[in-house]
């Protein structure tokens, strides 16, 4: 798991995530054991940024029903990241 593709697996664009870009936060979907060096890391190696913090959430999965049939969404990885200031923003989200 020392790929960075394999550990930033997309980004996460949600209104809560698109305000935070304002503040220079970034919002992304990680892999479920990465931890917060390894977050760091790979932003820095992927988008030639400097990362300052990094914070992380396990997010539940949602209990879904299609018909007869019921289940769970699978649990996820959040990691927010802060970019340091004067930092250019990410050109993914732009």
């Amino acid at each position: 798991m020392k790929d960075p593709q394999d550990i930033i697996l997309r980004p996460l664009v949600t209104e809560r995530a698109t305000k935070l870009m304002e503040e220079n936060k970034y919002a992304f979907v990680v892999h479920k054991k990465a931890n917060k060096i390894e977050i760091k890391k790979a932003v820095e190696k992927l988008f030639n940024v400097n990362v300052q913090s990094v914070n992380t959430m396990n997010m539940k999965g949602k209990f879904r029903r299609v018909g007869v049939h019921r289940g769970y969404r699978p649990d996820w990885k959040k990691a927010v990241v802060t970019l340091e200031e004067g930092s250019k923003p990410i050109e993914i989200f732009e």
